[in-house]
C-alpha cells in the first residue's frame, strides 16, 4: 500500500521559516509528480505547489510564489516544501499528494495518493 508521510510542521512566528518533508514508500517515486495542498479550518483544500517527475518543472499558487520552494530528492523518495516569510494566513494542515499525470496539477482530483497531513501554525 502506498504511503506518503509528512513531517516538519509546527508553530512558528510570522516571518519565520519551516521545511516540510514528505516521504513516499511503496510507489515508483520517479513515475509520479508530487504536490502540496493545504486546508485551513472552515475552508476548502487549496493547491500550494507541485513538481514534475524530474524536478525540472514546478508550479506555485500565487499566494506562496516567491516565498515557498518545492523540491524532490529522488535518492530518498522525498519531496520537500521550504516555506519562508510565513504569514498567519499560511496556517493550515499541509498535505502531500502524488499524481501519475502532469497536468491540471492545481486540481486535487488529479492526485491518487495523499498523506495524512501536518499542522502548520503561524502566529502573529
Amino acid at each position: 500500500q502506498v504511503q506518503l508521510v509528512e513531517s516538519g510542521g509546527g508553530l512558528v512566528q510570522a516571518g519565520g521559516s519551516l521545511r516540510l518533508s514528505c516521504a513516499a514508500s511503496r510507489l515508483t517515486f520517479s513515475n509520479y509528480a508530487m504536490g502540496w495542498f493545504r486546508q485551513a479550518p472552515g475552508k476548502a483544500r487549496e493547491f500550494v505547489a507541485a513538481i514534475n517527475w524530474s524536478g525540472g518543472s514546478t508550479i506555485y499558487a500565487d499566494s506562496v510564489k516567491g516565498r515557498f520552494t518545492i523540491s524532490r530528492d529522488k535518492a530518498n523518495n522525498t519531496v520537500s516544501l521550504q516555506m519562508n516569510s510565513l504569514k498567519p494566513e499560511d496556517t493550515a494542515v499541509y498535505y502531500c499528494a502524488a499524481s501519475a499525470r502532469w497536468g491540471s496539477m492545481t486540481n486535487q482530483y488529479q492526485y491518487g495518493y495523499w498523506g495524512q497531513g501536518t499542522q502548520v501554525t503561524v502566529s502573529s
